[in-house]
């Protein structure tokens, strides 16, 4: 008996338990046989069962886990931030709208009550007059710490643009005085000092008092001449109005700080 040589490995045969002789000289017959699969099958089988890239598939699925909790975790961060977002948004339509977008230093916050203590926080500022030495606008500015200037009861002042806001509805005092030096006076010599007030929702200032002086100087020309205008009126005010002064000649202001002055009580 014979069988197929080209397995490597040891094969199976069948042998004739008949007892009967054969002739040496004629071959014996081919019979079936059987063998293990080939080394190089066995080594695909393997790698099969190992899965893609010699990953087993339980490793595979933990890994997937992982990234799916990662992808998570990242879309609530952005479901926090994009609410954390509308609220802001919500906040800021909430605050009433002013005719100044920019932020703007203030004095005057409401103080909170001491040792449980009621103190008097009636609205209310004081303003004494800023020296200016190079830039004259228009529009002036306040010193609200020198001297006997405060405010109180919420009023706030603003440093950037010279204006007392605020923020309580009602009938309020408001006065001002200014006082100007002209170094050449003439009888042509006149000036405009006025009061006027920012409010919400409307675009151009509203005026609220208004002093126009000439004819104030002597005959004699190049003199000299020192003059005032003094503005005071009860009015009633809004919440969140802002009130200024403007003076045509600002240039022409005196520097005497309790010359020039500013404010406006509740009544």
């Amino acid at each position: 008996m014979s069988c197929d040589q080209s397995y490597p490995f040891p094969q199976v045969f069948l042998v004739d338990g008949g007892g009967s002789r054969q002739n040496s000289d004629q071959p014996p017959s081919l019979v079936p046989c059987w063998s293990f699969p080939p080394a190089q099958e066995r080594a695909r089988g393997r790698e099969k069962s190992r899965g893609f890239m010699g990953v087993s598939p339980s490793l595979a699925l933990v890994v997937l886990m992982l990234f799916l909790l990662v992808f998570a975790a990242l879309g609530f961060e952005a479901y926090q931030i994009h609410t954390m977002q509308i609220e802001l948004k919500q906040m800021r339509q909430d605050k009433p709208e002013t005719e100044f977008n920019t932020a703007q230093k203030q004095i005057g916050f409401p103080e909170p009550e001491v040792n449980g203590q009621d103190t008097d926080n009636r609205p209310a500022a004081h303003m004494m007059g800023r020296i200016e030495k190079e830039e004259f606008r228009k529009t002036l500015r306040w010193e609200p710490r020198v001297g006997r200037a405060f405010v109180s009861g919420g009023v706030t002042y603003q440093i950037e643009d010279g204006g007392l806001q605020v923020n309580e509805s009602g009938l309020y005092h408001i006065y001002s005085r200014v006082e100007l030096i002209f170094r050449s006076c003439s009888p042509t010599s006149s000036f405009v000092h006025s009061v006027f007030v920012r409010r919400v929702r409307h675009l151009s200032p509203l005026t609220l008092m208004e002093a126009h002086r000439a004819g104030f100087c002597s005959k004699h020309l190049e003199n000299s001449w020192t003059t005032e205008s003094y503005l005071s009126s009860a009015l009633k005010l809004q919440k969140y109005d802002k009130v200024f002064v403007n003076l045509s000649h600002p240039s022409l202001l005196s520097h005497a700080h309790y010359g020039n002055f500013f404010g406006l009580y509740k009544v």
